[in-house]
């Protein structure tokens, strides 16, 4: 009987199957140019591989994947996987050629009685297959993938010729090993590495028998015999593996026995984390998407850079530190919760490198669900964020900088009222003079004469409203953008030049977004190397080849004397100041400012050290219903004593409190365990105390034309009277004289007329005449007393008086 199956199956095969063979093209000559010209993606494994993100500390981020696969070699696959998968797939795959001729003719026999076109493929060739499947899905070419998975005789023999042509080049073992590497398992898992992750949370490497022959049988319908979808499926294939491996001798029958006894375990199947939403920091992952999709060292355009991210197999490493991380969302939940109608950010980065090494929000998590966004609160809208913010008086060193650029001191003095009036004042703006308008400003801290490190601590709105005009509002402007500071979407992108025309730049009216704020005053702690923020610190392909990524760019924008003397008065900020309630503990050196603008509706704390700068802010959001509730219908919204109705926090609608203390001061304490504690720099006797230069004569100018002349050549001018012959009003000369400190006030002088005579000392009442004693002789009169020499008082100065106004909010901005 043997003897004559065989004899019929050599006819049936030479007779019906090779004519086939012959009518495709798979003839010695065919084969032989096949071997040849075999396609790139077979010569080479072209499986996709997931791309995998990792933070500091190496834990993963997220993973991009069209395709759930990670490629391995065939050593760190277990023996019994091997095994497992040659068993159920092709038994014969060490012993026989590219075409199996028992199996295909079994499955030609099938296929002529009327049954599917299937069967019969050897392991080689289901690899052909899948090769083919993938590489048109990689292209994009549906018809191909269509072509390469369609019942016909014709995709068989195709499948076969490369079949044969693969196994003259490559080893068995080779083969195996790409057919482990490609196959699908079911429920995204590509390859049995990706597969063994997912539901057993382990390598291939250290499958177990019975979790080898579940996975194995997964391949022959990767749907229907998933285990998350059918696990009674699942365990029975399971079973149907382990009996063909004892039937073919991998491995005993007490061992299939032993194996089918163990129980399958849902609870090792890792949920599988593909893209942003899955991640546990979604935001800072969207950050990463983002930075890469806009990154041409990964494509031409965005699909192609898509394409290989999700498909290259790269490993990219960030400097997020997830204890950072955790420590800032903590610090904002402890205070906000997620569904209030307010926004809470965090951002820290590092200074002299652009690093982010945390950014945190209120609203964690990624949806539309209560308390849920998609908006990244503290990036631009290019990196998915929402809007910016004003800036409020953290606007205002950016006016300190670009003072001190100028060559204005720190000891720099302003009377400095409340309100003041700068109605008419001119400024300078990029386009030239422009005369303000009707334009009134309050404090709302303290008022008075001061200098810069008095106004930079208490925050004083009219003291920065005299700077800026010394400074020049073009250059406060151009500092800003130097510095690194990114406007909302709202802004005109020309804002260099446009706001460069109001008053109120100083004062913050600039909207802004966080992350930018945190990259100009790490700038400042980098002692004026600006750094663009960075939130990927390198990346490699499969190959273990380092891609080249866009850095940091960092590069000197301002002098470092110049940064020395933001940080330092700064310093008196956190230390004396508004600042203080943000302080860090444990006497690290430390700078800061606070802000809060109109209505109180956003406020900031940003400050830094030598080695971390952060951001915290907190801010309305004017989106959320509770703004339209009764109690709030007929009111502006402001955080000014709100009671938050999810947390029930309080808020004071203090930058130093609300962002500061809440947000800023635990985060940044947690940043700064263990680094060093360093000191900043000095500044300079010129930046302190102005270069001296000469005070230009004013002879024969009018005092109008005598102002301009000093406020050009740097000098802040100041008015005082003196007595002179000269009648009152008439314009004397200025004082001092030949050489002066840069930004040092110098007088305009002003006669006060001749000084009057002095008023004769009074007369003393006269005495009345003592009654005579009844003295034989009488007493000698006494003589008269001397008067005193009259005045001789000199001509002197009146200084100009500082008078401590009231305190109070102005349009513009305000101190906090």
């Amino acid at each position: 009987m043997f003897v004559a199956i065989s004899v019929l199956s050599g006819l049936l095969v030479a007779g019906l199957f090779l004519p086939l063979v012959a009518t495709a093209g798979v003839g010695g000559r065919a084969i032989e140019e096949t071997v040849e010209n075999l396609p790139a993606e077979l010569a080479t494994p072209p499986q996709s591989e997931r791309t995998t993100v990792l933070m500091a500390d190496g834990s993963v981020l997220t993973h991009f994947y069209n395709e759930n696969r990670v490629y391995v070699e065939l050593d760190d696959i277990s023996k019994t996987m091997q095994d497992a998968q040659v068993a159920i797939e092709d038994h014969r795959f060490f012993e026989h050629g590219a075409m199996d001729l028992q199996g295909t003719l079994r499955a030609f026999l099938s296929n002529s009685a009327g049954g599917d076109t299937q069967g019969g493929s050897t392991l080689t060739q289901q690899y052909v297959k899948q090769v083919r499947i993938e590489t048109a899905a990689q292209r994009g070419d549906r018809q191909a993938v269509a072509e390469a998975q369609e019942s016909s005789y014709e995709r068989k023999i195709i499948e076969l010729r490369y079949a044969i042509a693969l196994e003259r080049r490559l080893e068995k073992h080779q083969i195996l090993e790409r057919y482990l590497n490609i196959a699908y398992y079911g429920d995204g898992a590509y390859g049995v590495e990706a597969a063994a992750q997912h539901y057993f949370n382990k390598s291939a490497k250290d499958l177990e028998l019975a979790e080898s022959a579940m996975l194995a049988g997964i391949v022959q319908n990767p749907v229907a015999l998933d285990p998350t979808n059918d696990p009674a499926a699942a365990v029975e294939r399971r079973n149907v593996v382990l009996a063909q491996m004892a039937r073919y001798g991998f491995i005993t029958e007490e061992e299939a026995d032993a194996a089918k006894e163990v129980e399958w375990n849902p609870e090792g199947i890792q949920p599988p984390r593909n893209g942003c939403a899955a991640s546990p920091y979604p935001f800072l992952c969207q950050y990463v998407e983002r930075s890469l999709l806009a990154n041409p060292a990964f494509g031409r355009d965005e699909d192609e850079r898509r394409n290989f991210l999700y498909r290259g197999g790269l490993t990219i490493q960030t400097k997020i530190d997830p204890k950072l991380q955790d420590a800032a969302e903590a610090a904002i939940a402890e205070n906000i919760d997620a569904e209030d109608p307010v926004l809470g950010v965090m951002v820290m980065l590092e200074p002299g490198t652009g690093q982010i090494l945390a950014m945190a929000q209120s609203r964690p998590e990624m949806g539309t669900n209560a308390g849920q966004t998609f908006f990244n609160y503290a990036a631009s809208r290019e990196m998915g964020g929402a809007e910016g913010y004003q800036a409020g008086s953290t606007f205002k060193p950016f006016t300190v900088a670009a003072a001190l650029e100028k060559g204005i001191p720190m000891t720099t003095r302003y009377d400095s009222n409340s309100p003041m009036q700068y109605k008419g004042k001119t400024f300078q703006s990029c386009e030239g003079p422009v005369e303000m308008g009707d334009y009134e400003v309050r404090n709302s801290t303290q008022s008075g004469n001061m200098d810069m490190a008095r106004a930079i601590s208490t925050s004083t709105n009219n003291y920065f409203i005299q700077l800026s005009q010394a400074a020049g509002l073009c250059n406060i402007t151009q500092m800003a953008e130097k510095l690194g500071i990114e406007v909302g979407p709202g802004v005109d992108p020309n804002w260099v030049n446009l706001y460069s025309h109001f008053a109120s730049l100083t004062l913050g009216a600039l909207e802004v977004t966080p992350l930018s704020m945190a990259e100009a005053y790490a700038t400042f702690a980098g002692r004026g190397v600006h750094c663009n923020a960075v939130i990927i610190e390198s990346v490699r392909t499969k190959e273990d080849v380092e891609i080249n990524v866009p850095g940091a760019d960092c590069k000197q924008v301002i002098a470092p004397e110049v940064a020395d003397g933001v940080n330092s008065l700064l310093q008196g900020s956190v230390a004396n100041g508004t600042g203080r309630p943000g302080r860090i503990p444990g006497g690290y050196p430390q700078a800061g400012k606070t802000g809060t603008i109109q209505d109180t509706q956003a406020v900031w704390y940003a400050g830094y050290t030598p080695e971390v700068a952060g951001i915290a802010m907190v801010a309305i959001d004017k989106t959320n219903p509770f703004w339209q509730s009764d109690s709030w219908r007929n009111r502006t919204p402001s955080l000014d004593g709100l009671r938050l109705p999810v947390s029930g926090s309080r808020m004071s609608g203090s930058g130093g409190q609300d962002a500061g203390n809440w947000i800023y001061r635990p985060s940044m304490t947690a940043a700064l365990e263990g680094r060093p504690k360093t000191d900043f720099v000095e500044p300079t006797d010129e930046i302190k105390n102005g270069k001296p230069v000469e005070v230009p004569s004013v002879k024969g100018l009018s005092p109008s034309a005598a102002q301009k002349k000093l406020e050009e050549a740097g000098f802040v001018v100041g008015r005082t009277q003196t007595y002179s012959n000269r009648p009152a009003g008439t314009f004397l000369g200025v004082s001092p004289t030949g050489t002066a400190r840069y930004g040092q006030t110098i007088n305009l002088i002003f006669s006060r007329g001749p000084r009057p005579d002095p008023k004769p000392d009074p007369k003393p009442d006269p005495k009345p005449e003592p009654k005579p004693e009844p003295a034989p002789e009488p007493a000698p009169a006494p003589e008269p007393a001397p008067q005193p020499p009259p005045g001789n008082e000199g001509p002197g100065f009146e200084p100009p008086g500082g008078n401590q106004g009231n305190n109070g909010n102005n349009g513009n901005g305000e101190g906090g």
